[in-house]
């Protein structure tokens, strides 16, 4: 693949995963700010049963990743509503990804790397109760410091519908393993200049508050690199399936930082 131009890597990689892309991909400065840069890992195809793709909401829609492939799906969501905080994100999905039924809107929320400007703490989804049978949250709690992140799961268990999935991602560690922590700080942070940087989350906090919300998990994926991304689908209902030993392998990969220079 060294030396290739991008176009030819792009035609090799779809052919690779049986995809044929009407869409362009986003310019690699772009795709840095959302994950792995390189091609391949964005174009690895997402998997959703059909009978959940009928209408997506898409929180940190980012440069369209998801979006992408659902429009490239033999039947399209009737809706699609993608939301993310970096205008030039969300100006290049409407340029490059528009079709019928696909929304992207800019949150104006603060972040010191995606929005250093932005004025809102936190602001509701953009949509009525009940209305997603999908909810991709992606790198998206991640993200979050602790009032924000229980701001949103409020706002997912408002708008996900009855039989809806919600796909999120979260880093988590058990609390029991840090014992000078009180009974009100739950959440760990890697940057001191910007706690969204990543925030990681104690397992029993995550439990309670999805319990709260009358939302439980149903499937879990443990993360292929230690400590890093769990894979957690919830839907409504109190039963949760338990979470596994993380047993990966360590491996390190740090999240992008903030920098005059991002796009």
């Amino acid at each position: 693949m060294r030396g290739l131009s991008d176009q030819v890597r792009i035609r090799w990689i779809q052919a690779k995963v049986s995809f044929v892309a009407e869409f362009p991909v986003p310019p690699v400065e772009l795709r840095a700010l959302v994950g792995r840069p390189d091609l391949e890992s964005f174009l690895e195809p997402s998997d959703y049963p059909l009978e959940l793709t009928r209408r997506v909401l898409d929180i940190g829609c980012g440069c369209g990743r998801q979006a992408r492939w659902l429009l490239g799906l033999e039947r399209r969501p009737e809706r699609y509503l993608g939301i993310d905080i970096h205008q030039g994100m969300i100006e290049w999905d409407r340029a490059h990804l528009s079709a019928p039924g696909f929304e992207y809107v800019h949150q104006d929320v603060a972040s010191p790397c995606l929005n250093p400007n932005g004025t809102l703490r936190v602001t509701p989804i953009p949509a009525p109760d009940h209305d997603f049978t999908l909810v991709l949250a992606i790198s998206f709690f991640t993200h979050l410091v602790e009032d924000q992140a229980l701001f949103y799961l409020d706002e997912v268990a408002r708008v996900l519908a009855p039989e809806g999935v919600m796909h999120t991602t979260w880093f988590l560690f058990d609390k029991r393993a840090f014992p000078m922590m009180q009974d009100f700080q739950n959440s760990l942070y890697i940057n001191p200049d910007d706690p969204t940087n990543a925030a990681i989350y104690d397992q029993g906090w995550l439990l309670r508050q999805l319990s709260d919300r009358g939302l439980g998990i149903r499937a879990v994926e443990p993360p292929d690199v230690r400590g890093f991304h769990w894979h957690l689908y919830i839907g409504h209902g109190l039963d949760s399936v338990e979470l596994p030993p993380d047993d990966a392998p360590f491996g390190c990969r740090p999240p992008p930082v903030a920098t005059e220079s991002a796009p």
